[in-house]
């Protein structure tokens, strides 16, 4: 993965999930000021992470993870590595890992959230500035727990679970949704 591809990622204004500009800027100015160390989990106690927010195919229910060192529900995520080709080829390997879901693919490459978090307990990070991508999977899809986690399970968004990551709530309801339908809406009419 090369800097000059996650700037170009972070600066993408045409994708169909618009990002806030502030949140693209305040993300942006992160990347710049720290170069290649913002994209290793090594290079610093805060850096990028990419995650992905998996959804049944009617936007109604997430499918979320225990995990096990924050105790909290989440979507799937984590750090970059060094074979990950972009920040969108994260996000998927992170979700098919932690999912059990080994075909899942990203709805669309196009960024659809942006959460810098601060961390305590057993993380060693300090922060992650999150970068969010989308996946729709049938909920009947069998799934597997990974060993970052205690559980995998789908929820209603209008009966999440208690324990949420911190920010997760507001992330899901209503932004989020209501931006994913106009995503599906786009790539139904292009495929």
């Amino acid at each position: 993965m090369h800097l000059d591809d996650v700037i170009a990622a972070l600066a993408d204004t045409h994708t169909h999930t618009p990002v806030p500009v502030p949140d693209r800027n305040r993300f942006l100015a992160f990347v710049r000021i720290h170069g290649d160390a913002a994209l290793r989990r090594d290079g610093g106690p805060e850096h990028l992470t990419a995650s992905c927010f998996v959804f049944s195919p009617d936007l109604r229910s997430v499918l979320l993870c225990l995990h096990r060192k924050g105790r909290f529900w989440v979507q799937f995520g984590g750090h970059l590595e060094p074979d990950d080709r972009d920040l969108a080829d994260t996000a998927r390997r992170e979700a098919r890992e932690e999912s059990g879901i080994a075909d899942l693919d990203l709805l669309d490459r196009g960024l659809a959230d942006l959460d810098r978090h601060d961390l305590h307990g057993g993380f060693a990070c300090a922060a992650h500035w999150d970068v969010g991508f989308v996946a729709v999977v049938d909920p009947a899809r069998a799934t597997t727990v990974s060993d970052e986690s205690d559980d995998v399970r789908w929820f209603a968004l209008d009966a999440l679970p208690e324990g949420l990551a911190p920010g997760l709530p507001e992330g899901l309801a209503p932004g989020l949704p209501a931006r994913l339908a106009a995503v599906v809406a786009t790539v139904a009419q292009r495929d």
